[in-house]
Formats: structure tokens, C-alpha cells, sequence
């Protein structure tokens, strides 16, 4: 049995922890929030660390301290964000739902996080070449995409 199966969120060492993250990326993109209608608005600006490539930080040991409003994710957290995605494997564990059947600790393939449009790979633009006034022509639907549950 895999260890996401045996073990709750809280039970986990932190490398099971990190190896839950599926590398899409959609945790760094910029939120903005509508104050009127009280709704968050994702964008397809990503945080100047994120590699948009690659998904990945380029800084992910001292990322919060240039980005002092990134989030780490903790067990205690992960319910408590309303911004995490739906996808998130974290998330979906919390929620007891299990890992995707595209996830790369099931399906043995990190590509397939970006063959059914989870990743934001390729996608997004970097904070540092989006001026931050223009950040809400830039919302966008896609981020809260689900893949079907199989194939």
C-alpha cells in the first residue's frame, strides 16, 4: 500500500510530504480579489520565482523569504485556504478523495499532470513582465479545470 494511502497528512515525514505536490504550478499563480462580490480571481500571472516551464521554483528553499506572501502548506493549512486548487493533491487528500489517477506517484509520469491540463505549463506569464495595474486582464477560468476522474 502507498504510503498516501497509509499514512494521514499529519503522520507524513516531510519528503512523503513534498513528493504529494504534482509540480502544476496553479498554487503560484496570482490571486486577485474582488472586494465588491467577495470573490478570488485567478490569473495567469505566475510569481516571479515560478519557472513556467519547467513548473518548478526556482527558489524553493528561500521562498518565502523574497516572497513574503507565500504560503507554505501545512497539514493545519490545507483546509483552510480557499484558493488551493481542487486538483491539489494535498487538498484532495485532506478531503479524503486520494491522488488522481494523473498524478505522478500514480500514474509513474510527472508529464501527465501536463498532458491533461492540470500544469500550468506554458501557460502563464511571470509577475516581473506583467505591470501589477494590468493583472485583471489577465483572470482566467482554466485553474480551476478537474480532469474527468478516468479516462
Amino acid at each position: 500500500m502507498a504510503f498516501w494511502d497509509e499514512k494521514s497528512l499529519e503522520e507524513m515525514s516531510p519528503a512523503e510530504w513534498e513528493a504529494l505536490c504534482d509540480g502544476c504550478g496553479r498554487c503560484c499563480l496570482i490571486k486577485l480579489e474582488d472586494e465588491e462580490a467577495g470573490l478570488l480571481i485567478t490569473s495567469d500571472v505566475h510569481c516571479k520565482l515560478l519557472d513556467g516551464d519547467t513548473c518548478a521554483c526556482t527558489d524553493y528553499p528561500g521562498r518565502q523569504k523574497q516572497v513574503p506572501d507565500c504560503i507554505k502548506l501545512t497539514p493545519q493549512n490545507i483546509t483552510e485556504i480557499k484558493w488551493i486548487p481542487t486538483t491539489c493533491a494535498y487538498r484532495r487528500l485532506a478531503e479524503g478523495k486520494g491522488l488522481a489517477w494523473w498524478h505522478p506517484l500514480v500514474s509513474g509520469d510527472p508529464q501527465t499532470v501536463v498532458d491533461v491540463g492540470v500544469s500550468v505549463k506554458g501557460r502563464t506569464f511571470s509577475e516581473l513582465d506583467i505591470a501589477p495595474d494590468d493583472w485583471e486582464n489577465h483572470a482566467v477560468d482554466w485553474p480551476e479545470w478537474e480532469p474527468p476522474e478516468e479516462l
